[in-house]
Order: structure tokens, then sequence, then C-alpha cells
């Protein structure tokens, strides 16, 4: 008798593929609601359904002194998820700071359609491609204006008399 489970992908395939969706999600939870709207409209998703409509709550951020003490409860967030189904059966989910209910929704649904081997390098090109571009940007900017800040401070060495 032959056992009726579907093939699953090999340890090392899906452990690469929940890698690369992490780094997806964390693409679009970074990004502006305006970003994620702009490259939302630029598709034309399948009807989906709401498994779970957006909804916003609170979150408790931790923190640690230094980056590596003891953890602490720096204070709450608010966050808004929202799980939607594709009409092809993929189950699609996000999470976002902020209350904007409508990117929780596109969000959730640009990663039902990365999920999909025909819609995947169009998500990951049209999409994910821009938004982290847009995203290394900032981070570059924000660095380069802070190292121009930065004072080197030197002691001169004093003689022994």
């Amino acid at each position: 008798m032959t056992d009726p489970t579907p093939d699953l992908p090999a340890e090392g395939d899906l452990a690469a593929t929940q890698a690369t969706r992490k780094a997806l999600m964390a693409t679009l939870a970074a990004a502006t609601p305006e970003a994620v709207a702009e490259k939302f409209d630029a598709l034309t998703p399948p009807a989906y359904d709401l498994v779970r409509q957006p909804e916003t709550g609170l979150v408790m951020v931790r923190g640690r002194m230094g980056g590596t003490g003891s953890p602490f409860n720096l204070g709450e967030v608010t966050v808004t998820r929202c799980v939607v189904r594709l009409e092809t059966g993929e189950t699609g989910s996000a999470y976002s700071l902020g209350r904007s209910k409508k990117k929780a929704l596109q969000s959730a649904v640009i990663d039902a359609l990365w999920q999909r081997d025909d819609m995947r390098e169009k998500v990951e090109t049209d999409i994910i491609a821009p938004l982290k571009a847009t995203q290394e940007s900032a981070r570059d900017t924000v660095k380069r204006e802070t190292e121009a800040t930065k004072v080197n401070f030197f002691t001169m060495v004093r003689g022994d008399n």
C-alpha cells in the first residue's frame, strides 16, 4: 500500500523557500502603505476570500540593554494583520505596524500570489525588488548623514617629565 501524502519539498528547499518568503514579508512590512498600494494597483490579482479580515491589535515589543543584556518589555505597538486565500488555494498572510488595514490586505494578497509558481517571478521583480531598493536607498541615506556627523576623538601622549 502506498502512502497518499503529497510530494513535499526537500528539507533544504523548504528552508530556502521559508527564508525567501520571510524576506518577502519583511520587505512588505517595512514598506509604506502608499508604496504597497502603488505596486498592488499594477497587479491584476485573482479573486480571494478573507480568512481573517484585517484587524488591528497590540503587540508587546521587547528590548535588550546594549543588544545583549537581559530582555525587558519596551512597550506596545499597534499591528494590523490579515489572512487571505486565493481562489487557486494559496493562503497569504501579513502583519504590519500601524493601523493600515488596506496595506495588510494588499500585503497578504501579494504573499499569496508569490506562492503561485506562475506569479513568483513577477512579484519578485515588479514588487519586491523596487520596494527593497527604495528601503536600501533610504537606509544608505541615513547611514551617510549619520557618518557625516561622526566626531573622531584622539589623545596626544604627553611626555613623562
